[in-house]
């Protein structure tokens, strides 16, 4: 599963506005929605309720919150920088500014994980992280994580 498939340019925000955990991901949902076709609150709903099993912040300013809705046919990826750090609850406690959500079909079972997995990985590649955080818009930001998703990508 490479992440450039899952992520689309208009599915990037370089500059969420945020102040809790709560509203990066009511943003999301509200973003995710449309693209997706979906009640931006079914989004929010699923996306809380995995975040309240622990959360999904996986330290180095990252998080990866993510769910699985019925109501989608295929894995759909967002990502959003924050204005500013917020408290994601990471496990390194760390404050978290960059959300990379995935969200997944209910039977995407081993896919679901695959994709997680990738995901993961990306964020955590030497110097990424400092790419995005000073990438100057969405189109910079969608540039760097569809080419650090290439597997040759240098």
């Amino acid at each position: 599963m490479d992440v450039g498939e899952l992520i689309r340019q208009d599915a990037v925000i370089a500059s969420l506005k945020a102040n809790s955990k709560k509203q990066v991901i009511q943003e999301i949902a509200e973003r995710a929605g449309p693209l997706l076709g979906l009640p931006s609150r079914d989004i929010f709903d699923h996306l809380l309720q995995r975040e309240r099993l622990g959360s999904t912040g996986i330290g180095h300013g990252v998080a990866i919150p993510h769910a699985k809705l019925p109501t989608i046919e295929k894995l759909f990826g967002l990502f959003a920088r924050l204005e500013k750090p917020i408290n994601f609850e990471a496990i390194d406690d760390e404050p978290v500014d960059l959300v990379f959500v995935l969200l997944a079909p209910e039977a995407a079972g081993a896919d679901h994980l695959k994709a997680l997995a990738r995901i993961a990985r990306l964020m955590r590649e030497p110097g990424l992280a400092a790419k995005l955080r000073s990438a100057r818009d969405a189109g910079a930001v969608y540039t760097i994580l569809s080419q650090a998703a290439e597997p040759n990508a240098a």
